[in-house]
């Protein structure tokens, strides 16, 4: 048999283990490739990885498992640290993860398809499916001479719309971030938040009293005038669920997870499947506070479309590919190319307020608007990242963060569970290391 050269011993042998390694992805379906053979470089990503163990080392957080797939093929996948610290267990690629924010997405793509098949239209009142919004009020402050600021009720001049709920400007908000008290303890009322308890735990209710308890709250601010993030898509979620008539969880089983075979995607931890969980480290190392993370081994109330989902890198990554592939993944077509460019295009415009704005709550940085269910990059500057004109990107409150880039044909998944302040810098770490990494 004809000796190979050192260089090519090399890189067989980094094929072999590059396999090796993704099996589980492969058996998905996605083709596994040498990063040379889609334009990245391997020796760069290389850093990526020596980069994201040095914090490992350091204790920044637990692990991490990054993929990157580009021209539809699995590029990356790396397994770094641990996916329990505590008990010395080590990251496996197929570790499940509580994904938070990035249940929105998958959600809102829910919603699409229900527009796609002629049940939901953007631009209907979400009174026409849940009549208990029909008259909304805004919480309106005031402060006087003295600095003592007051709220009345006016009502709302406009219907909340679907696209509203989508784009965050329905004038709905999230307990854990507004500064309005008046909101606060509606929400408290409702059911949907515990200041003594977990962030962005509104499972707890079932449907109908969510539905009930937050549109008995005030909104706080007129529907359609300002960017706010919030609890829209868990209301939106309780919208799919009128409209396709089964329950969220269900709907997107059926019409979403199982046809992308998204096997560890879903709004519950299995008792089978426990181990596999990735859980935080137990005091945050930049606030020395405890790491307080959903419970997603029990049975939830409602399925909650903003903040309950659980996933890995994997099957996350294959959502990710079929949008970036125009909503279709090995045979299967989940939306329409022009739903998925609508989806990713810029539905804020000039009139509609955001401070922060949405690049500014994901990564610390400004240029990005938001379309429906994505924040959406608006040009290759401004932004203190790398990244591309029309790439569209969403993250969770625990860690998890991905980005689709149509312009390198390129999609990202990242999975930690690292709950604390120092999430957008990882963010924009990651992300400059990955776009380091394209060599053409």
């Amino acid at each position: 048999m004809r000796q190979l050269s050192i260089k090519n011993a090399i890189q067989f042998v980094f094929v072999l283990l590059f396999a090796a390694n993704t099996v589980t992805v492969q058996a998905q379906g996605l083709p596994v490739v040498v990063p040379e053979t889609v334009g990245l470089s391997s020796a760069k990503l290389q850093k990526l990885k020596l980069t994201l163990q040095h914090e490992v080392d350091q204790g920044k957080f637990p692990g991490v498992v990054v993929m990157i797939a580009r021209n539809g093929k699995l590029a990356y996948s790396e397994a770094i640290g641990y996916q329990d610290k505590a008990a010395g267990t080590p990251l496996k690629k197929d570790a499940i993860f509580r994904i938070y924010s990035m249940t929105k997405p998958l959600a809102s793509v829910g919603a699409m398809m229900l527009v796609e098949d002629g049940k939901i239209q953007l631009t209907d009142p979400i009174s026409k499916f849940l009549p208990e919004f029909t008259k909304m009020g805004v919480s309106v402050a005031q402060t006087d001479a003295a600095g003592v600021t007051t709220y009345t009720i006016v009502p709302a001049n406009r219907a909340i719309t679907v696209q509203d709920l989508l784009r965050h400007t329905s004038g709905i908000a999230y307990a854990e971030l507004t500064r309005n008290p008046i909101i606060k303890a509606a929400y408290i009322d409702a059911g949907v938040y515990e200041e003594k308890g977990t962030d962005y735990d509104h499972r707890k209710v079932t449907p109908q009293q969510e539905v009930t308890g937050i549109a008995k709250a005030p909104l706080s601010t007129q529907p359609g005038s300002t960017w706010e993030y919030s609890m829209s898509v868990d209301i939106l979620g309780r919208v799919v669920e009128a409209a396709s008539g089964k329950m969220l969880d269900v709907y997107l089983k059926e019409r979403l997870f199982s046809p992308l075979k998204m096997v560890d995607t879903g709004f519950q931890v299995p008792q089978k499947d426990i181990g596999r969980m990735a859980q935080p480290l137990s005091i945050d190392p930049a606030t020395g506070a405890p790491n307080k993370l959903l419970d997603l081994t029990i049975v939830p109330s409602n399925a909650s479309g903003g903040a309950g989902g659980v996933s890995t890198a994997s099957d996350y990554l294959r959502f990710a590919v079929m949008m970036l592939q125009g909503g279709e993944l090995n045979g299967q077509r989940i939306l329409s190319p022009t739903t998925v460019s609508l989806m990713s295009s810029d539905h804020l415009g000039s009139k509609v307020v955001s401070s922060p704005g949405p690049g500014e709550l994901l990564m610390g940085v400004p240029g990005y608007t938001f379309g429906l269910g994505f924040m959406v990059r608006q040009g290759a500057g401004m932004a203190g990242v790398p990244g591309s004109e029309g790439e569209y990107m969403w993250a969770g409150a625990a860690g998890t963060f991905f980005w689709i880039d149509p312009k390198q044909n390129l999609a990202v998944v990242t999975m930690m569970q690292s709950p604390g302040p120092s999430r957008p810098g990882y963010r924009r770490l990651i992300k400059q290391l990955v776009y380091a990494a394209i060599n053409k």
